[in-house]
């Protein structure tokens, strides 16, 4: 288990008991940031995932890559792309609008795709949002799954909210202000949190 990870999970457990315990019964976090391929790669990724299961998602991205010979290629190049090609690998019409203006957003240089890891979160939501069909969920995903920013609580997510009310009993899942209290102890080590509440969902004790 990473350093960082191992330091995490001391300060979570101190500081609450009840989220220490569920760490306890899930063992070491395994959580890594995606470095491969470009920031445009991976948000353009992040865009064709929303809304659909993986598995189809998954074939979806492949046909996306097969089109440009197995990568994708750079924002110039998707935006001299017909849309009905990327229409005819599976991407709706929205899809292919949000990928369009991603790739305009980081041609114009009102993106900073290339130094998004130089800024800072709140930063890296502000620019990101900017651009048609990101959210400050998938911003926060971008956050804590590419960029490996460690105090990340996306407190919008329903498995993050449906495993804290299971593990503090909660009679109704938590509003957004009530999750960010109840996260504010976990700081500087919430997306570890995350990671674990993540658990709590797909893998519910039995």
């Amino acid at each position: 288990m990473p350093p960082r990870h191992a330091k995490a999970i001391a300060h979570l457990t101190s500081v609450d008991p009840v989220l220490g315990r569920w760490i306890a019964e899930v063992g070491p976090c395994t959580l890594s940031a995606e470095r491969a391929g470009t920031h445009f790669d991976h948000i353009a990724r992040s865009i064709v995932y929303q809304q659909l299961s993986g598995a189809a998602a998954g074939t979806i991205w492949a046909r996306v890559l097969a089109l440009y010979g197995g990568t994708m290629p750079a924002p110039a190049r998707v935006l001299r792309t017909a849309d009905a090609k990327l229409r005819a690998v599976g991407l709706s019409g929205r899809k292919v609008e949000y990928i369009k203006d991603l790739a305009r957003h980081a041609t114009s240089g009102a993106f900073p795709e290339r130094t998004l890891h130089t800024l800072q979160d709140h930063e890296v939501i502000e620019a990101l949002t900017q651009v048609r069909g990101i959210g400050e969920w998938t911003a926060q995903m971008f956050l804590m799954f590419r960029l490996g920013r460690p105090d990340v609580l996306p407190v919008l997510d329903l498995g993050v909210k449906k495993a804290v009310q299971q593990l503090y009993g909660l009679r109704k899942l938590p509003s957004e202000e009530r999750l960010a209290k109840i996260g504010a102890v976990w700081s500087p080590y919430r997306t570890v949190a995350s990671w674990y509440l993540w658990r709590r969902v797909d893998n519910p004790p039995q």
